[in-house]
């Protein structure tokens, strides 16, 4: 029998040895193979292999793939296939077909560690470039003279978004070159395993080979003495030695002819005598040889047979099953860097957008929001009063513009509004805005106690007969309090209020068709206080509470500075914080978060002042605190249950 033969008897010899070999477990993967680790566990410990140089070698070899989350399962199954292993052990070229493999894998791996690599540098460079860019932009305007007011504002906040973005792209950059490195070590790991795998089954072999041609010729020894005894048994008994007969009898390796011809050379001389004795001598000898040579065949065969046994059986397996594994590992460790790949470069995209559009107010304003919050008219109108107030007290610039008769001077020009001259207030009567009678209890430009004490009320008229209006008629307009009404309605609408307020209605289609120019007249009643809602002698204190970092130490400090407040003008700001309050509710609506509320009436409340303390002062005076006024604005609305609501329960 073939000694190949002897070895595959049948197909489920494999598979019982396999079976029932206590070194060797024919199992799936999942319960043989260690579950698969950590990038950090793969980077952190090389993969060892235990062999010894006496046969049977063992191999144990480490997982070094990238950890595969449970959420990643279903993209990559880990699973071990046995019939593949069964299919691979029934090919001559199982072994060379999974080397060629495990290094096309490794140049894919490769090629993939390159690209991260490659797409880092890029990344880094725009981020760090966008972040360099929008830091020195943004200090470069805080030096240069630019607008100022809701303005700047909403610059310095864009730059930020792009600080944000360009911080984000910085970190993708960082995950990249991660996983550069993690498949760049997996890729050296795996080519280090293989060679080790490929070196062991080569020594497997040359092992196999060896132990064949010691067969052969301990084989062809025993060829030689047999044909030996043949012959000295054929003289003893007088029969003719036909070379023929004796070649038809003894087929072997080598050819008969030859052996032939070397024992009839090497009898001949000593069959030469035909002495009985001489022959019996020899036949013993060669008996001899013969069992010596009988037994040298039998224990090369044994051995030979058992080395193909251990080898086809258990250690081809094992090795087979170590180049699957690898290859199996190099895979996904490729797909998993692959798809992790497509998971960030999504994510920084999605990140991107909501930081340009957030989902829910809670993560901030977006850019195109930031950019609607610039206010030009409300900006130019705080500037125009700047301005004129720092050159008001010099010498005038160009010519006078009043003076007296004698001098030459004219009385001023009538202006003209829609066409028609407008009349002095004690003419002025048209068909669409009868004239309205001055009862002498005006409210702008009032002094705040004053005209709360005049009037004996609690809380300013005009502030409750607008705010009930604007809840009524605009609490779900968008862009309430931040558009501007028309110019020509404000002013007839403050004449009005003026003149006497009672007698305005504010229900009538005249004002609820625009809303707008209800909330310009109560914006422009607040700026025209003679000392801000908000005080004078505590606007320094206020801007110093905003400064504060910390969010509860800043929102202790502005409770302490509103406490201080004179009662006026605390019941007055009570009442009308929690109407914004109630206006920053409808936020879905209305588009009015409460830091857009605090953008549009932190210099209202505030009031601009100069350096020496006045109102409506000079733009690098109170200008320069319109970040911190907004800051205190929005902070009090955002804790106005804790500031005013709790307490005023607790007064009960």
């Amino acid at each position: 029998m073939a000694p190949r033969e002897m070895v595959h008897k049948s197909n489920s010899s494999l598979i019982h040895e396999s079976a029932t070999s206590p070194s060797l477990t024919s199992v799936p993967i999942k319960s043989s193979s260690p579950p698969p680790r950590s990038s950090s566990d793969s980077l952190g410990r090389s993969s060892t292999s235990r062999r010894r140089d006496s046969i049977p070698i063992t191999v144990e070899r480490k997982d070094t793939l990238s950890t595969i989350p449970s959420d990643v399962a279903s993209l990559v199954e880990p699973s071990f296939d046995e019939n593949v292993l069964r299919a691979l052990c029934e090919i001559d070229c199982g072994v060379p077909l999974l080397l060629d493999r495990i290094k096309q894998s490794m140049v894919s791996c490769r090629e993939a560690s390159v690209f991260f690599k490659k797409r880092a540098v890029l990344e880094e460079e725009y981020g760090k470039g966008l972040q360099k860019l929008a830091r020195s932009t943004s200090e470069v305007y805080s030096m240069n003279d630019g607008k100022a007011g809701s303005f700047v504002h909403a610059w310095q906040s864009s730059m930020k978004l792009h600080e944000v973005m360009a911080e984000n792209r910085i970190r993708f950059s960082q995950r990249l070159n991660e996983m550069s490195d993690e498949l760049a070590s997996l890729a050296k790991e795996v080519d280090k395993n293989r060679k080790q795998t490929k070196e062991l089954a080569s020594r497997y072999e040359r092992a196999l080979q060896e132990a064949e041609m010691n067969m052969e010729k301990s084989k062809a020894r025993l060829d030689v003495s047999s044909e030996e005894l043949e012959r000295v048994l054929l003289q003893k008994e007088g029969e003719s030695f036909n070379e023929s007969a004796v070649q038809a009898k003894s087929p072997g390796v080598l050819g008969g002819k030859r052996a032939l011809g070397k024992a009839v050379a090497k009898g001949g001389l000593l069959l030469k005598g035909k002495n009985p004795g001489n022959i019996q001598r020899q036949e013993d000898d060669i008996r001899s040889r013969v069992s010596s040579a009988s037994d040298s065949y039998r224990k090369a065969f044994t051995d030979t047979q058992t080395m193909r046994q251990e080898y086809f059986n258990f250690q081809l397996p094992r090795i087979l099953r170590a180049l699957k594994e690898c290859a199996d590992e190099i895979d996904l460790g490729t797909q998993y860097h692959l798809t992790r790949y497509a998971f960030l470069f999504e994510s920084i995209v999605l990140s991107d957008g909501s930081t340009l559009v957030p989902v829910s107010p809670d993560e901030g304003v977006g850019l195109k929001a930031l950019i609607e919050s610039i206010d030009n008219r409300a900006d130019f109108k705080i500037y125009m009063q700047n301005y004129a107030y720092a050159r008001g007290g010099g010498v005038p610039r160009g010519p006078r513009r009043e003076g007296p008769a004698e001098e030459g001077f004219l009385p001023p020009l009538p202006t003209f509004s829609g066409g028609h001259t407008a009349q002095p207030p004690h003419m002025a009567n048209n068909g669409a805005h009868p004239q309205i009678l001055d009862r002498g209890r005006p409210t702008f430009g009032v002094d705040l106690a004053e005209q709360m004490a005049r009037d004996n009320v609690e809380i300013p008229q005009i502030l409750e007969k607008c705010c009930a209006a604007i809840e009524k008629y605009g609490q779900y307009s968008q862009g309430i309090y931040r558009i501007s009404g028309m110019a020509r309605k404000v002013n007839l609408l403050k004449e009005r209020l003026d003149k006497d307020l009672e007698s305005v209605n504010l229900d009538s289609d005249e004002w609820t068709c625009d809303i707008n120019n209800v909330t310009s007249v109560l914006k422009l009643w607040f700026r025209e206080l003679p000392d801000p809602l908000l005080t004078l002698g505590l606007h320094q204190g206020f801007v110093d509470a905003a400064k504060i970092e910390n969010d509860r130490l800043r929102h202790i400090r502005l409770h302490e500075r509103v406490n201080d407040l004179p009662d006026p003008n605390y019941a007055t700001l009570k009442y009308f914080l929690g109407h914004l309050h109630r206006i920053a509710q409808c936020e879905a609506d209305n588009s009015m978060s409460l830091q857009n509320l605090a953008i549009v009436f932190g210099p209202t409340l505030f009031g601009q002042i100069s350096g020496n303390g006045s109102t409506s002062g000079h733009v690098n005076g109170g200008m320069a605190d319109a970040a911190f006024q907004n800051k205190a604005i929005e902070t009090i609305l955002e804790h106005y249950t804790d500031i005013f609501v709790d307490e005023s329960d607790s007064g009960a």
